[in-house]
């Protein structure tokens, strides 16, 4: 399979390292892997000060920085399987990213939490989550700061069973397991005494999907915040890599509509998979 990764990059060491990380996962694939940069400016005082010089000036030096970057990775990276393109845009983030990979055929984004300002103690940063809302039709794989990679033997995806998933979302999943054979740990956070007849139904469709692929299923009970019980089974079980889809209702919806998401207690320490419904 060919894949055709899209990397946003600020030129900031969270992208970098984000960039980084998507060449090791993917060390034994056929990829094309595209750097965007975008130019667009976001403040209202500076936007009425710009003039056409200002901004042909401000996209000759995104095509600089990317040609650069290029070069670079190309010199570090010299896996025969991998080729590289570069996009620079004008266009805000969270409208450029849906509009290359609707151009290239992305098959997945690969982006860091923070961008250059690399504010701490928040979950995602402001550019990162625009795109979770805005992207509909590719998964995301967001990746920490300061991250270094380790071949992923374990993957948590957490579920309530209350909703059969679509082959297209599990199918993201297994993609991104099936790169080192991580084995995937199914974890349900119990609010009832028992599964009602729909969730093991849709426990036995997941158990179907993942027949030819190590799996697992596991329980935790529900004592404190959903991200919280995550945040600890990752850490006590030895988790890799993060996945989540993100539908209405969802766990994740949850978190990225919390006003204030710095007080939200759900830091990942591990690559998160963002699957949009």
């Amino acid at each position: 399979m060919k894949h055709n990764i899209l990397l946003p990059t600020d030129f900031s060491d969270n992208a970098f390292n984000a960039l980084l990380y998507a060449l090791k996962l993917y060390e034994k694939e056929s990829c094309t892997f595209y750097f965007l940069n975008v130019t667009y400016l976001l403040s209202s005082t500076t936007r009425t000060y710009i003039t056409t010089k200002f901004v042909d000036e401000l996209q000759k030096e995104s095509l600089r920085k990317l040609n650069e970057l290029k070069q670079q990775t190309e010199i570090a990276n010299d896996n025969v399987h991998h080729s590289f393109e570069i996009i620079s845009s004008e266009e805000d983030l969270k409208f450029a990213i849906p509009k290359a990979v609707k151009a290239h055929g992305i098959t997945s984004i690969v982006m860091g939490t923070k961008g250059a300002s690399n504010a701490v103690d928040i979950f995602m940063g402001s550019n990162t989550v625009d795109v979770l809302k805005k992207v509909k039709n590719c998964p995301i794989l967001v990746v920490p700061d300061d991250l270094e990679f380790v071949a992923p033997s374990a993957l948590l995806f957490p579920t309530d069973y209350n909703r059969p998933y679509k082959n297209k979302e599990l199918e993201a999943i297994r993609a991104l397991a099936t790169l080192f054979n991580t084995t995937i740990k199914i974890l349900h956070i119990t609010v009832e005494k028992e599964l009602s007849a729909t969730q093991e139904l849709h426990k036995k469709m997941l158990s179907d999907y993942f027949e030819n692929h190590p799996h697992s299923f596991h329980w935790e009970a529900d004592y404190t915040k959903k991200s919280t019980i995550i945040a600890t089974f990752i850490e006590e079980n030895k988790i890799d890599l993060l996945a989540m889809v993100n539908y209405k209702h969802s766990l994740l919806e949850g978190i990225l509509r919390e006003p204030v998401i710095k007080k939200i207690a759900f830091h990942p320490t591990v690559p998160v998979l963002i699957i949009p419904e």
